[in-house]
């Protein structure tokens, strides 16, 4: 892998908590609007700058880009945003109940992207893909990182452990969720090739979470590339902006869904289609969770069920039939429920583990769903298997939490 250092443009020390903000895409803009409200210098006003324009203003309008700039140009102008005067690497650390991961944040080769060495397990979308690279191209800038994961390294670690035991450039609790968010800077030169030398021996990284802003960045930065007739290799846009953690400090949740109607059934039809392929019991009133792979746990008319799948309804040799979501969707959704597409059938919604077991029972108990069904959370090692068989993950597979913040770093393109 090729990385680079870079003069990151960030927060002053004192203003790093106000500036900074959840990914633009884990909220809508009426959310960004009320969490930026009173707070000029919020990360949402450029990277959800709809929320500077009347309510209901189209996010893609060709304004809405335009604003990003001008609020990124106020930004700097106001001082909210400065940029490091060498090229630096830093650390960027997150601490969700109890738990620390440590993320090496650097600039990431267009090329690795281009030629398959940054890896994917996910489709993406051209018109979440073209959204992303308006925003890019508008700034000239990658103002939010992605996500990547790569098979730890003692040495690499040994490096990091070093730099966090020296103060911290931000350190400071998120009020919204309590997470913590903690972020050094790497000015010495020895440990700075260091890295970037460590890192050139790994084969390959892997993108967890982020996968429209990878190729987005990607895209625009070989786009660049080729519209430069004096290109030479060397330039700021051949790179782009990421935060990469250690393989074995991630935790990936449960990512569930529930479903607003039982395709024609009654309730006691589809538990007794179910038991074609599954073991179903009754678990009772109490919130059930999935305690291995292959075991679903299902809410329905006030009951959580255990379903376990019978033998020989899944492939554990093959890296996508031994998903849960691949044996859910074509066992459950598909065959009894009718639901063939997770990505555009309006009857079925998904929920990210951080919500808790709980909100599943109370979207289904408001009416809104009819049932809900929540599964083991999958693996790293079953992430980077697809990855490195060039498969790819059913839709929403993966939760990963805590999300990056955005506004801590910024990597311009120039």
């Amino acid at each position: 892998m090729k990385v680079k250092p870079f003069r990151g443009i960030r927060p002053p020390q004192t203003l790093a908590k106000q500036v900074s903000s959840r990914p633009y895409d884990v909220l809508n803009s009426d959310e960004a609007r009320h969490e930026a409200e009173g707070n000029p210098m919020s990360l949402y006003h450029i990277i959800k700058p709809e929320i500077n324009f009347e309510v209901g203003t189209d996010e893609h309008d060709a304004r809405v880009y335009d604003m990003a700039r001008q609020q990124f140009d106020l930004f700097r102008e106001k001082g909210w945003l400065l940029q490091d005067e060498q090229e630096c690497y830093y650390v960027y650390a997150q601490t969700m109940e109890g738990r620390t991961q440590y993320g090496l944040v650097l600039a990431a080769w267009v090329e690795d992207y281009m030629e398959g060495r940054i890896m994917k397990h996910e489709l993406t979308r051209r018109d979440k893909e073209e959204d992303r690279m308006k925003h890019v191209r508008v700034n000239n800038a990658n103002v939010e990182p992605v996500f990547f994961a790569y098979p730890h390294r003692q040495d690499l670690d040994a490096i990091i452990a070093s730099v966090v035991a020296t103060t911290p450039e931000y350190d400071f609790v998120s009020d919204l969720d309590g997470f913590g968010h903690t972020f050094w800077v790497i000015r010495d030169a020895e440990t700075i090739e260091r890295i970037t030398n460590i890192i050139s021996e790994i084969p390959a990284m892997y993108i967890a979470d982020g996968h429209h802003r990878s190729a987005a960045a990607a895209l625009v930065g070989n786009e660049k590339k080729l519209q430069n007739p004096n290109h030479q290799g060397d330039e700021e846009y051949n790179y782009f902006l990421a935060v990469c953690f250690p393989d074995n400090q991630l935790h990936i949740m449960d990512y569930n869904r529930v479903v607003k109607d039982l395709n024609g059934m009654t309730e006691e039809q589809f538990l007794e289609a179910l038991k074609d392929d599954f073991e179903v019991a009754d678990m009772g009133t109490d919130v059930y969770r999935p305690e291995a792979l292959h075991v679903f746990a299902l809410y329905l008319a006030g009951h959580w069920y255990k379903l376990t799948a019978k033998a020989g309804r899944y492939d554990d040799q093959d890296p996508i039939g031994v998903l849960d979501v691949t044996i859910s969707s074509n066992l459950i959704l598909d065959k009894l429920l009718g639901i063939k597409d997770l990505r555009s059938d309006k009857r079925i919604d998904f929920v990210g583990g951080i919500r808790g077991l709980e909100e599943l029972s109370r979207r289904v108990n408001s009416g809104e769903m009819k049932m809900a069904l929540a599964l083991y959370p999958v693996t790293m090692d079953q992430l980077i298997r697809i990855a490195d068989t060039g498969n790819i993950m059913p839709p929403k597979t993966t939760w990963f939490e805590p999300k990056l913040r955005s506004g801590l770093i910024i990597h311009e393109l120039i």
